[in-house]
């Protein structure tokens, strides 16, 4: 695969409106929302959910309408996709201007990643056209975790059991750490992927996903946390009491004695390889925050970052300054490749699990010396320093922990099955 770090046009011209978004409705916000974590964002929401409508609006008529991709002689012609990396361009600034403002996002979200992967064609109509109408917006979101059952999926206590009289799924269990959980079931007319096992006896291969609609009888809202970062994102717990959804609301295979050919399980979960580096994109948006403000700060100072200076001749603070930006350098460099290879149509699960566990690591190390180098005022509210710090923490934690994405790129790298390295 060839290595080209030639933006695109329309990628800047989208880099340059997401900035100015970020600038104007998310960045003079962003203390505010931290203090009031259950307020939401309303500007940003009622900004972003236009453009976010029209996108899912296309989305969908190329499904319907699918364009020709032949040329005059018959030969099919690859169109060059851009898709991945102008999200990461987008999710990156948005992150640079509030990473918990960012996660409000009035979107499909998670959810509609797995309904993409792999939903019927008539799924992805009927379930992701309210993403793309109306003037109230919409939100999706995915239920994974479990209050016994975090990144061990084989632990997951949820069951779907399926009624043959009524011809529908029924749920029971309760699913935490959900964002935009109560956007996407009260807040909205949204849904939720759920994920739960049909055969306990079957392991991983018995744990499928289902689309649960805003409105189902049965499932309600349980505990909406207080949290350490990202404060203005919705992070809320779900309750399902025989909650009953249609038959045709299972993504992937409807047989309740799931195969290892079954691609509902793997199918969905190979939404996180286009999810990971997203969240990369959006720690890099955290860490360069507050680099710059850091930079900013210093320079004010007296304190500038010599480039050209052996190492050996600059001062600590310009040694943690410039270890901190060579970490992100790199985490944006892996991240670029994780979402290059997406818009290439390969495979890259390790990829996207290198970039992830990089760029949270490096966002949180620049954050930290951020506070660290400031002094009392970077431990201050006053700043946002603080705040980046906080923020940044997240990114090491949801959509796969570090030390399981670092499993990931072992086995990968390795070759070992998830038994033989666990």
């Amino acid at each position: 695969m060839a290595i080209d770090f030639t933006v695109p046009d329309n990628v800047i011209m989208q880099a340059q409106m997401v900035k100015f978004i970020a600038e104007t409705t998310m960045r003079p916000y962003a203390r505010q929302l931290d203090e009031n974590e259950h307020e939401r964002p309303t500007a940003f929401v009622e900004q972003m959910w236009p453009i976010l409508k029209e996108q899912q609006r296309a989305s969908l008529e190329r499904l319907e309408k699918p364009s020709s991709s032949e040329s005059g002689d018959g030969e099919k012609k690859k169109k060059v996709s851009t898709q991945y990396l102008r999200l990461m361009v987008m999710v990156e600034m948005m992150a640079w201007g509030d990473a918990g403002i960012y996660l409000c996002l009035p979107a499909a979200a998670l959810g509609g990643a797995a309904i993409e992967a792999v939903g019927t064609k008539e799924q992805k109509i009927r379930l992701l056209s309210r993403f793309a109408e109306g003037e109230q917006p919409v939100w999706g979101a995915m239920a994974i975790t479990e209050p016994g059952a975090g990144s061990d999926n084989s632990a997951m206590a949820t069951t779907a059991e399926f009624d043959e009289e009524t011809n529908e799924w029924v749920l029971n269990g309760e699913k935490i750490f959900i964002t935009s959980g109560k956007l996407a079931l009260e807040e909205s007319n949204g849904l939720v992927i759920v994920w739960a096992t049909v055969n306990k006896a079957a392991g991983r291969a018995g744990i499928k996903p289902f689309v649960v609609e805003a409105g189902t009888p049965g499932v309600s809202i349980g505990k909406v946390e207080i949290k350490h970062g990202i404060r203005a994102s919705d992070t809320a717990a779900i309750v399902f009491n025989n909650a009953r959804i249609p038959a045709d609301n299972i993504l992937g295979s409807p047989e309740v004695q799931a195969s290892k050919e079954d691609k509902g399980f793997k199918g969905a979960m190979a939404t996180f390889d286009a999810s990971r580096p997203l969240v990369a994109a959006s720690a890099l948006g955290v860490g360069r925050a507050a680099l710059e403000f850091l930079k900013e700060k210093l320079a004010e100072n007296g304190i500038d970052i010599p480039y050209n200076q052996p190492y050996h001749k600059l001062t600590a603070i310009q040694r943690d300054v410039l270890e901190a930006e060579a970490a992100m350098k790199a985490a944006h460099l892996l991240t670029l490749r994780s979402v290059a290879m997406l818009d290439e149509g390969l495979h890259n699960s390790l990829e996207a699990s290198m970039a992830k566990v990089k760029a949270g690591r490096a966002s949180t190390f620049a954050a930290q010396k951020a506070v660290e180098l400031l002094g009392a005022m970077g431990y201050s509210r006053e700043w946002l320093a603080e705040k980046w710090m906080r923020d940044s923490k997240i990114a090491m934690i949801y959509e796969g922990t570090d030390q399981i994405n670092t499993l990931i790129i072992a086995r990968r790298i390795l070759g070992y099955t998830r038994h033989e390295l666990s």
